[in-house]
């Protein structure tokens, strides 16, 4: 008989782990004396659904199916929460006197013969990963709480403690697997869960850790306690700050491989009252499709007249927006359209989030003078065909942008505005003469992000057309049916999954020009756009509403300010 395969073998012979990355895990097992695989999803070298699958077929043990980890028994209430999220257990089913047990680490027998003890009954292990045990206990008991500290000894999370610690036993600490393991976890669930950023905020009395999911803050499970001082450190040691300086903000960069992913990791510290803040955006390169923009949510008629604006030889470009609107991923999209061999392209912005191949990308930089005007102006001389400007924020910076657009470049940029007239009376108030607008400014897009409801388990539910055109919604008479959030495994129990974008157009012509020479201000300008067809963001929202792509909830919660 033969004797069965190891873990690493099976892992080459699927093509899923190079061997120079194998060999790199186990010199580093021979250190941490840990479970291999464990290693090689702490490195990124594989994902956990991987590793899960290989490890389900080299033992013999069945995955269980993560819709049905989803409450526990009753016989299950003796083993406490705390055993169940460090152990990572989550009793599932029970009959036949045994009771199911889906187990990150199935070999762990000693934890087994204690679930068997405690609850009386035979137990038969199904493997799950980490995150989705996590996950589940998560739904069943909600986040942990963190327990008040004793006045005398209260930590403040890397506040006060970092302050008197001595920063070498700080960088030793940040150095320790078990350190190096929370963070990787941390920054793996992350992208597990669709993450955009990651929030750790030190406060008095707690130290909370939270997830922006499709643009939405969510608690998750902190580090334990006496972790907390040295995970700040550790993702400073990795962005290359100064562990030392702990009272002015610092920003830096993580390149990284996580689940198999080139991940760019933009890494902000503030100090407050309590320590640092640290802030985490996630900023996905293998994300090939993120820039596309028929995968934004453009209508196809929309889509069309997009098209043709970026097809324009000359011309300013503008996209407005909140910060989180989306302006961004919008501007990428249009270059990545543009990005042709015959084309050169510049951009200039603070910061480059993503790296688009074949364009030449400035990061600003105002401490040595490079700002977005100098920058400007020493990009008309590199002889471009198209200039992204990452913001419009000054006058001169507006004057220099428009009159590369009458120069014979096609120019793109954004500015914070909550709706596209607003956009030439922020111009205006800048500075800028009318003329110059009405010359250079060939289209404004305004947009906005909504969460889309979770195709598993939304709703579907009738309300009347009155009270909906009570709401200000544009509809007829009669019975409307719409969808609302309910929540599920798949989605985390948020009801929604990805978010898509609405939008409002406004496209410069012969009678908008003529109420930006009179000087008209944004309504007036407004009601010009709308008998030329524009429709608001409100409206093109509610497109959405009613093919169930979103709910009206979201719609208002985002257009509220419009």
């Amino acid at each position: 008989m033969a004797s069965p395969k190891l873990l690493g073998e099976m892992l080459i012979e699927r093509g899923l782990l190079p061997k120079d990355d194998l060999d790199k895990a186990l010199a580093l097992q021979r250190e941490r004396k840990d479970r291999l695989g464990k290693i090689l999803v702490d490195l990124g070298f594989i994902s956990q659904r991987d590793l899960y699958a290989v490890l389900s077929e080299q033992l013999g043990i069945p995955r269980v199916d993560p819709a049905e980890l989803t409450e526990m028994p009753a016989e299950a209430a003796r083993l406490s929460p705390a055993f169940l999220k460090q152990f990572l257990l989550f009793p599932y089913r029970v009959g036949d006197g045994r009771i199911m047990v889906a187990m990150a680490d199935p070999l762990d027998t000693e934890n087994t013969r204690a679930v068997e003890q405690l609850v009386g009954r035979r137990v038969e292990v199904r493997l799950a990963s980490e995150a989705e045990i996590l996950r589940a206990l998560e739904l069943s008991f909600g986040p942990e709480e963190t327990p008040e500290a004793d006045a005398a000894s209260t930590e403040t999370a890397g506040g006060e403690e970092s302050a008197g610690a001595d920063i070498e036993q700080l960088r030793d600490m940040a150095s320790e697997a078990p350190v190096i393991r929370w963070v990787n976890q941390l920054i793996g669930r992350a992208l597990e869960r669709r993450a955009s950023d990651i929030h750790l905020e030190p406060f008095e009395k707690e130290f909370r850790i939270r997830y922006r999911i499709d643009g939405v803050l969510y608690v998750v499970q902190p580090p334990p306690r006496e972790l907390r001082a040295a995970v700040t450190s550790r993702i400073k040691l990795m962005a290359k700050l100064n562990i030392a300086e702990q009272r002015l903000p610092q920003d830096g960069r993580i390149p990284l491989r996580v689940l198999g992913r080139e991940i760019d990791l933009r890494v902000s510290t503030l100090p407050t009252l309590y320590g640092e803040s640290v802030v985490l955006r996630l900023l996905d390169r293998s994300a090939s499709d993120r820039f596309a923009l028929a995968t934004l949510g453009f209508p196809e008629a929309l889509l069309a007249r997009m098209e043709y604006y970026l097809g324009l030889p000359h011309g300013l470009f503008l996209v407005t927006g909140p910060t989180g609107s989306g302006k961004s991923t919008t501007l990428y999209g249009s270059l990545r359209m543009l990005n042709t061999t015959d084309r050169k392209i510049i951009t200039i912005e603070d910061p480059v989030e993503y790296q688009l191949a074949g364009v030449n990308q400035i990061h600003v930089n105002p401490q040595i003078g490079l700002t977005f005007a100098t920058g400007l102006r020493h990009i008309l001389r590199q002889d471009p065909d198209v200039i992204m400007v990452g913001e419009i924020r000054d006058l001169e910076t507006a004057e220099i942008a428009m009159r590369s657009a009458l120069t014979g470049h096609l120019v793109f940029s954004t500015l914070h505005t909550n709706d596209a007239p607003s956009a030439v009376t922020r111009l205006t108030d800048m500075g800028v003469e009318h003329y110059l607008v009405c010359s250079s400014v060939v289209a404004v897009l305004a947009q906005r992000l909504v969460r889309v409801l979770c195709a598993e388990c939304k709703l579907p539910y009738s309300v009347a057309g009155e009270e909906l055109r009570k709401q200000g919604w544009p509809v007829e008479e009669g019975a409307i049916t719409l969808w609302r959030a309910k929540g599920c495994l798949r989605c985390g129990q948020t009801g929604y999954q990805g978010r898509v974008g609405i939008f409002e157009f406004m496209e410069m012509d012969d009678d908008l020009r003529r109420e930006i020479m009179r000087r008209a201000d944004a309504n007036v300008l407004r009601e010009v756009a709308r008998r030329r067809g524009l429709r608001s963001l409100k409206e093109d929202g509610w497109l959405k509403v009613k093919d169930g792509v979103t709910a009206p909830e979201e719609v208002f919660r985002v257009t509220q300010q419009v």
